[in-house]
């Protein structure tokens, strides 16, 4: 059969819809020279699909991974033929095309997800032309159909459209126009553009269905006229009615109950035109749109808009255990009672008996508890505290809208027929908002999700109104009720969302000092004075679960949660509840900016009894977000307690406050100058170390410390003194804490426990607060360290030996929090180093005092009996000291000159021949590469440390879980007379 053929066969064809179905898909299959159908279970007609699912086929034609084909009789409107297909699509494996056709027109709907559905129309008598065949033979093989994929995906049309508004958001603000004015008229435009693209601006037939579209076309740059149309417009839609020749449908929900349309320019027209004429605003993705949306309205969030934004994958690993798994898992047990009623059923049929009472009164019983289902998710409350733009909402009301769709679909399967539409939806969500903007923005991403959903489903669309009321989603603040007391939260099932990132140093600076203070009084003995403003929610959602007002919660937190004072909230929280689901290390986005977070789920009891760290089963989470295989194993890190035998040894380093930082030419220039005091510089002026000055190459800095001596007494060190007068005092006498204010001179913090405690010697150990790997390194005490530096005030090389050996560093690695995008780990002295458990007999109050010289090695003062560890540790410890040396500064590559002052370390200065080479010797390259002979001497190191502690089977396979569980027995053995 041809082409030409096949058109005159079926136009004008008189058999009926039943009759012609299979015979037009045949000949169909000739032409395009495809298989017909023929094979049971992945390509067949509708008789086998009533086998496959025990029920309707829902599809005349349905070929696996493909598409499914529903045909209508000639003239007939194909609109519910595809909505039957949509409503059905899940029972078919959601094909990525959908197909209907009335033997005069095939329309092709592709709907691969995150891609718009894009029709494609083919008429009978076009059939024929080569790239309609084509088009026909691409749907039949699983290998070409993603060809019908639309070029452009969702969010590519939605980065595009929230970039445009952002341009016409800008230009309005520029010119004076209020915020929130450009905020809520730019939302209902969005909206307009959506529904007239949608098909829901009009009411009944139109011969002008894209009226926004038209208002903006007519105008031109008559910006006046176009104001009073759009503001005519939306007055029909407030309340339904008329504009012009059209019936506008009725909308409500809030969004239209103020209209004040902004003073518009040409450019403002032009923009918006452009977006409603070359967007299709029904692909637009809420997911994304409202936080891009939200960052163009906003003008403290720069970033570049569609750069960033957290993708649904992410977002579902905080709805998938709080709500899909719980929920599935309910109706998991539900199901099996329709299934046996069914069985029961057809059995007695088949053998021509009526049902029996029991059979009656199970299925009776089947219905009530697929009912009370229905009636569970129609009532299931989700409270996102801090929603923002809605992201979280939408997607958790998406959630309850598939399981109560999924549970319909198989109760109709199964012969327990049809309910009337789906009731779960926007009265689902709660949110509470603090900005007005978001609020408004979220609520119409949770008004057009609803609707994409409906569509997406074939599912009816709510009418009279269009828009339901959004009460649920209030605009105010989470933490501080309009009274100054502590904001009560509704009750609902699950609370979910991504509380605000703020760090508590920054609290007071973006939320004004009063409201910092009041909020920290408010909750003073609950949350630490010290932990981020996302710990407030922890703690609220605590709260709620012990009230028995949420059943449970997941929420987003930077991964910094997991340490230090932000961990006081989950070690609360894993006291009274359990941590069921977390992942410790995630990427993702803040105002545009990427950044590490850490997503936490918490309940009295695990929903389904199953415990999940990392998309890995475990037995237990602890409150550091580690977890243990077994829910009896007591490795639990956060038990770890401070050992008063490690106190007064760590310090971090000076907090300038101030550009006190010199170069080293300039000090050793002043360090000849004398003053009028008689005293050198050099008591004020010395060299500096930060983090990179230990990683990297030195970068020789040094510093101005007048640590706290009078202004009148700095002054007399003259240089020194005039170069803070004009480049730091200008940056500190308008700073609020009154240290920093009145002391410019001064460092911020110049820690004179940490000098104290290195007056007396020689070197000192430093090593970076925060780093890729856990170094430490050597340095003379006259350096002053950084406050990215922690300063360890031992100079004898059995400390240095403890301190980096494979022990210490798993201890650091667990103890510690991370920050950053690079989620490095953060060395403490008050987690990390006085928790940490030194061998008995070399802890720092065994070390304290000046050590013993033994040969080129410097021993601590400890008892006879500990004299040989401390030795096999000190002389690993120097190996490795002097191998490192000898591969960052080979002797051949550079010159070593005495420094100005006395009893400085020399200065390396590479010879110029080897510069370029000498700047790779960097200990972070030398650890990233760890050559042999450097791994060999830690292992060395890390030999004569275990013998330390005794472990006499202690070997480099001992894995890390064994060796932290050892030093935790040991840390809680030492800390129960303090305790005690």
């Amino acid at each position: 059969m041809t082409p030409e053929q096949f058109i005159a066969t079926w136009k004008d064809n008189p058999l009926t819809e039943k009759g012609g179905a299979q015979a037009h898909f045949e000949d169909l299959c000739t032409i395009l020279k495809v298989e017909p159908p023929r094979l049971y279970g992945e390509y067949c007609y509708e008789q086998d699909l009533k086998k496959m699912h025990g029920g309707n086929g829902f599809a005349d034609v349905w070929k696996r991974g493909c598409f499914a084909w529903e045909n209508k009789g000639p003239d007939k409107d194909l609109g519910p033929a595809l909505m039957q297909l949509k409503n059905y699509a899940g029972a078919l494996d959601n094909p990525p095309v959908l197909v209907v056709c009335n033997r005069e027109r095939i329309e092709i709907h592709p709907c691969f997800t995150g891609y718009p559905s894009t029709s494609l129309i083919i008429q009978l008598d076009d059939i024929g032309q080569p790239e309609n065949l084509q088009i026909l033979r691409w749907l039949f093989s699983s290998e070409t159909i993603h060809k019908l994929r639309p070029h452009k995906s969702n969010a590519a049309i939605t980065t595009e459209a929230a970039g445009q508004f952002a341009v016409v958001a800008e230009n309005m603000r520029s010119r004076g126009v209020d915020s929130q004015q450009v905020a809520h008229f730019l939302i209902q435009c969005i909206f307009c553009m959506y529904a007239e693209d949608e098909g829901l601006l009009h009411e009944g037939p139109s011969e002008e269905t894209h009226i926004f579209t038209s208002i903006l076309k007519s105008a031109r740059d008559d910006t006046e006229r176009a104001r009073k149309r759009i503001n005519a417009l939306f007055s029909a839609m407030q309340q339904g009615g008329a504009y012009g020749n059209d019936d506008i449908a009725w909308f409500n929900g809030g969004l239209f109950k103020v209209i004040d349309i902004p003073p518009l320019h040409s450019d403002d027209l032009a923009t918006l035109r452009a977006a409603a004429e070359n967007l299709d605003w029904r692909a637009i993705d809420p997911t994304i749109f409202g936080t891009l949306f939200e960052r163009g309205l906003n003008p403290k969030a720069r970033a570049p808009l569609g750069a960033h934004y957290t993708d649904v994958e992410t977002i579902l690993k905080l709805i998938r255990p709080l709500i899909v798994e719980p929920l599935s898992a309910e109706w998991a047990e539900i199901k099996p009672l329709l299934q046996d009623v069914r069985a029961r059923t057809e059995t007695l049929q088949a053998q021509g008996k009526k049902l029996t009472k029991t059979v009656k009164d199970a299925h009776k019983a089947a219905m009530s508890a697929f009912l009370s289902y229905l009636e569970r998710l129609k009532n299931f409350r989700v409270l996102d505290p801090a929603c923002g733009s809605g992201n979280f909402l939408y997607l958790a009301m998406h959630a309850l809208k598939d399981l109560e769709h999924a549970a319909q679909v198989d109760a109709e399967l199964l012969g327990f027929g049809r309910q009337i539409g789906i009731e779960s939806g926007p009265a689902n969500i709660l949110g509470l908002e603090i900005n007005e903007y978001a609020a408004e923005l979220a609520r119409v991403t949770v008004w057009i999700g609803d609707i994409q959903w409906s569509q997406r489903n074939g599912q009816p669309i709510a009418r009279n109104p269009i828009l339901r009321s959004l009460d649920g989603i209030s605009h105010r603040d989470a933490l501080i009720d309009e009274g100054g007391g502590r904001a009560q939260w509704p009750a609902a099932e699950v609370i979910v969302g991504n509380p605000p990132f703020l760090g508590d140093r920054k609290m007071i600076r973006e939320l004004g000092e009063n409201y910092t203070k009041t909020l920290r009084k408010l909750y003073d003995g609950q949350v630490p004075g010290g932990a981020d403003l996302v710990c407030y929610w922890f703690h609220k959602a605590r709260e709620q679960i012990l009230a028995g007002q949420a059943q449970r919660a997941g929420l987003v937190s930077t991964n910094s949660i997991r340490g230090g004072a932000n961990r006081k909230v989950l070690d609360a929280i894993t006291e009274d509840l359990a941590i069921f689901n977390a992942w410790g290390d995630e990427d993702w986005i803040n105002d545009g900016a990427a950044v590490r977070v850490s997503l936490v789920t918490f309940s009295v009891e695990p929903p389904n009894g199953e415990v999940w760290l990392d998309g890995q089963q475990v037995g237990r989470i602890n409150a550091d977000l580690t977890a243990t295989a077994d829910a009896a194993d007591q490795l639990d890190l956060t038990k770890a307690a401070r050992l008063s035998e490690n106190e007064g040894t760590s310090f971090i380093g000076t907090q300038k406050n101030g550009p006190f930082d010199i170069h080293g030419s300039t000090a050793r220039a002043w360090l000849s100058v004398p003053n009028p005091n008689g005293r050198p510089n050099s008591d004020i002026v010395r060299p500096w170390a930060n983090g990179m000055d230990i990683t990297r190459r030195p970068s020789d800095t040094w510093v101005i410390d007048f640590d706290k001596i009078s202004e009148e007494d700095a002054s007399l060190y003259e240089k020194p003194f005039e170069h803070v007068v004009e480049h730091v005092k200008p940056t500190r006498v308008h700073l609020r804490r009154d240290w920093h204010r009145i002391h410019w001179w001064c460092h911020g913090d110049p820690r004179p426990a940490m000098k104290r405690n290195l007056k007396n010697l020689t070197r000192c150990i430093l090593s970076p607060r925060v780093s890729k790997h856990r170094i430490f390194a050597w340095f003379s005490s006259a350096t002053i360290p950084d406050s990215a530096v922690v300063a360890i005030a031992r100079s004898d090389d059995t400390t240095f030996g403890i301190l980096h050996s494979r022990f210490h560093e798993l201890w650091s690695l667990g103890l510690c929090t991370f920050l950053g995008v690079g989620n490095d780990p953060r060395y403490t002295p008050s987690s990390t180093f006085e928790t940490f458990p030194f061998p008995a007999g070399l802890t720092p109050a065994d070390t304290k005092g000046q050590p013993v010289a033994e040969g080129n090695l410097l021993l601590p003062p400890v008892t006879v009996e500990h004299l040989p560890t401390a030795l096999n540790i000190a002389s690993a410890a120097q190996r490795l000291t002097s191998l490192r040396e000898n591969w960052l500064n080979p002797a051949e590559w550079v010159e070593r000159v005495p420094e100005v002052v006395e009893g400085y370390p020399d200065r390396i200065i590479a010879k110029p021949e080897h510069a370029a080479e000498l700047k790779k010797r960097t200990l972070t390259n030398l650890y990233n590469t760890r050559p042999a002979w450097l791994d060999n001497a830690h292992k060395a190191l890390d030999k004569a440390v275990a013998e330390a502690y005794g472990w006499k089977d202690y070997t480099p396979e001992m894995s890390d879980e064994e060796i932290l569980r050892r030093l935790l027995t040991l840390n809680l053995e030492r800390s129960k007379p303090a305790a005690e």
